[in-house]
């Protein structure tokens, strides 16, 4: 929980340190005030006694959503920054922070100790290796060299929204594109990005992805507009731009560098069969990339990176 009155005196500095002496008008010290009236004046009734909040904010307001962020950047100004060296990599997110440091790991601990007693209200739980979950994403230390993939949580299960289910189509088309989108941001190499797109397809299968989604141009997947400038997928994904094919035949996909995601036809599986694919699919995730039949249709969205202006 934040210090009111001190989370008031970061925020005014915070202002000052950027250059917002009026902000659309209004000037620090008065945006002062309106967030101490966010901030004080919130009460409740409880056995008959008036109770005001001295500390911290209402939860669900913008403003206080807002403040534990400007306060963490006090935090972060005075206690990891300065001792960072230039060329090192630093991330926060709210209250969520990831650095890399080649100094040795007490030097780091003296660091985080030193940290968590800047303020009696910051206490934070750190975690030092080679490699390290960052919200939803996760950094290794390869022999020096940083690789990045998505983050899947050992607890969580591959389930979305059933294909099945009365949704809106769009948010079908959403959950697709998202997972491929995420796929790309954070895939470090080739490789990982073929991982990905298999846990993606697992994923899909568990939640029986429709046959209506085949051929609908809403949900085919072009990297070239989402691909961002801090990918480093290489040349495989360098290609001809967005295409989709029906193919009747098995693909080896040990050879084959296509950066695609493989949906058969489940409408027309019986639950048995479903189920085997499942199995199957789980037992060699890892391993090999053939999950369907020779004889069953199955169209590949592949698309790849085009250079635009």
């Amino acid at each position: 929980m934040l210090p009111q009155e001190e989370s008031l005196a970061i925020l005014a500095e915070f202002l000052r340190v950027h250059y917002c002496e009026r902000v659309n008008g209004i000037s620090i010290d008065t945006i002062v005030e309106l967030g101490r009236v966010v901030l004080q004046a919130n009460t409740f009734v409880y056995g008959n006694k008036f109770y005001r909040q001295i500390i911290g904010g209402a939860m669900g307001s913008a403003f206080t959503l807002t403040l534990p962020n400007i306060f963490m950047w006090k935090w972060e100004r005075q206690t990891i920054l300065p001792k960072l060296g230039f060329h090192e990599i630093y991330g926060r997110y709210i209250d969520n922070v990831f650095f890399k440091s080649n100094e040795s790991e007490d030097k780091v601990k003296e660091l985080l100790e030193a940290a968590n007693n800047f303020h009696p209200n910051i206490k934070l739980e750190y975690h030092i290796g080679k490699s390290i979950p960052f919200l939803d994403v996760v950094v290794k230390n390869n022999n020096g060299i940083l690789a990045s993939s998505v983050y899947h949580k050992p607890s969580t299960q591959p389930t979305v929204v059933s294909f099945l289910s009365d949704h809106p189509r769009h948010v079908f088309r959403n959950v697709i594109h998202t997972a491929l989108t995420r796929a790309v941001r954070y895939s470090s190499s080739f490789e990982v990005f073929n991982n990905e797109r298999r846990a993606i397809r697992l994923m899909f299968l568990y939640n029986r992805l429709v046959v209506g989604f085949r051929n609908n141009p809403n949900i085919e997947f072009e990297l070239s507009r989402k691909r961002p400038s801090s990918s480093i997928l290489k040349d495989p994904l360098r290609k001809k731009g967005l295409a989709s094919k029906t193919l009747s035949l098995p693909i080896d996909m040990e050879t084959s560098s296509d950066p695609t995601l493989l949906l058969p036809d489940y409408l027309k599986l019986s639950d048995s069969k479903f189920t085997q694919m499942l199995l199957t699919s789980t037992s060699n995730i890892m391993n090999q990339d053939e999950l369907i039949e020779s004889e069953r249709h199955i169209t590949i969205y592949s698309s790849s990176y085009t250079t635009r202006q």
